[in-house]
């Protein structure tokens, strides 16, 4: 799930996900952080989710998907998806 926040010139976009699904680190990777993993990595919520806010330019677009544990790429539902396999959000 995406929460986005606008603010003066950019848009705080917070990528959340489930607190075990899927187990493990996971880490939001993207043009925005140069598709680094462990760049953005997803911390526990008190609601039991996990998440990570990220400071991205207005008027933008960008891709990104995410790194579980294992090695294992997936997209975000709540995202529109592209022909490259990637989520694409646009701020």
């Amino acid at each position: 799930m995406l929460e986005r926040d606008g603010r003066e010139g950019r848009t705080e976009v917070t990528f959340v996900l489930p607190a075990d699904t899927p187990p493990g680190p996971v880490s939001v990777v993207g043009d925005f952080n140069e598709w680094k993993p462990g760049t953005h990595e997803l911390t526990p919520r008190p609601d039991g989710t996990r998440a990570v806010t990220v400071a991205l330019a207005a008027a933008a677009s960008h891709s990104f998907r995410y790194l579980a544990a294992g090695d294992y790429w997936f997209n975000d539902d709540s995202a529109e998806g592209r022909p490259d396999g990637n989520s694409h959000l646009a701020t």
